[in-house]
């Protein structure tokens, strides 16, 4: 099958060992079919934290390369609270070409996930729909969530059993995409609001509810109001059918989700790093929660997340705090003045 023009640039599409072999679009023989597969976003820049980086650790580079709250990395973090209900060989790590090097170090030994190396930034609906549509051509009833790789959470392993009950809801209810929405304590402009409406259902923490409503960084006006109407913090974490997810996204982002599926044909073939960068050339660059979650709230449910502690890392503000809170803080936190 020729292309017109030849692959620019010369790093792999997958960064891996065997990346002819990576999410093959076929199943082996007895692999099984419905099972639970992870998604995890580390493609961001994470430019607000650049600052604090240099400041504090004497380096630039993405946040979730950085050793923020002690030894590992916010990534390595992410991987090692997923590995506690999601096997590596179904955990998909959806990077940046440009950010092979740190790649590199970040998985110099031990068992690897399936690394998916983006050609560019195209937003956060391809780095969620991109490794979804691989998923689907192997395992079409796989249920999948998908986590930000900038987080902090205790209680990891409460975490991740509410994560794979949340999936098990999924399975009686496989036209829902469940967010995990956090109690809201301030009015947040750059997190996600969410209005739950009447339940569907219940885990053992709570109800699980529909939504009536989706807002994606509102205005402080708006904020103020979800905050005293009860409204949930979305905690970016998505758990669903595939098959749905894909659906959601259909509706939401028809021209992102036809070029997507149409690399089907290319699949595990070596033309397929040219089609996926000349599909990814050709995409708008699109927030997943804003054309799709804010688009289609009849689609969506919400499940309150047990009480633990929650924080997206995506400022600095955010990073102090969660220091402030820490019995034992990384050598570099005594360099920045901290709330007693």
């Amino acid at each position: 099958m020729a292309h017109p023009t030849p692959l620019t640039g010369s790093e792999p599409l997958f960064i891996a060992s065997k990346p002819e072999v990576i999410i093959p679009r076929t199943s082996p023989s007895g692999d099984g079919r419905g099972r639970f597969w992870a998604i995890v976003l580390a493609g961001g820049e994470g430019v607000r934290l650049r600052g604090l980086a240099r400041q504090a650790l004497g380096e630039e580079r993405p946040k979730q390369y950085l050793r923020l709250l002690g030894p590992r990395t916010l990534l390595r973090q992410t991987l090692d609270r997923i590995g506690i209900g999601v096997p590596v060989e179904r955990t998909i790590v959806v990077t940046m070409k440009q950010h092979a090097r740190y790649i590199t170090e970040e998985f110099s030994g031990g068992p690897q996930p399936h690394l998916l190396a983006q050609p560019c930034d195209r937003g956060t609906a391809p780095a969620i729909l991109y490794p979804a549509t691989r998923i689907a051509w192997r395992d079409p009833d796989a249920t999948v969530a998908v986590f930000p790789s900038d987080h902090f959470i205790t209680g990891e392993a409460a975490f991740m059993a509410y994560v794979a009950e949340v999936g098990s809801w999924i399975d009686s209810h496989p036209d829902r995409l469940v967010l995990l929405g956090a109690r809201a304590t301030s009015p947040e402009t750059e997190y996600g609001w969410i209005e739950p409406a009447e339940p569907l259902g219940h885990v053992t923490t709570g109800a699980v509810h529909s939504v009536r409503q989706f807002w994606e960084k509102p205005s402080l006006a708006r904020a103020r109001l979800c905050l005293r109407a009860g409204h949930l913090w979305n905690t970016s974490v998505i758990v669903g059918k595939v098959d749905t997810l894909l659906k959601v996204a259909a509706r939401g982002v028809p021209e992102i989700s036809a070029r997507l599926a149409h690399l089907a044909r290319f699949a595990d073939t070596e033309d397929e790093p040219w089609a996926v960068r000349q599909a990814y050339e050709l995409l708008p660059k699109t927030n997943f929660s804003h054309s799709i979650l804010e688009a289609c709230p009849e689609a969506l449910a919400v499940a309150r997340l047990p009480r633990l502690v929650w924080s997206d890392l995506g400022s600095p503000h955010r990073v102090i705090d969660v220091l402030s809170k820490m019995p034992n803080r990384p050598a570099w936190a005594d360099r920045l003045i901290l709330p007693a």
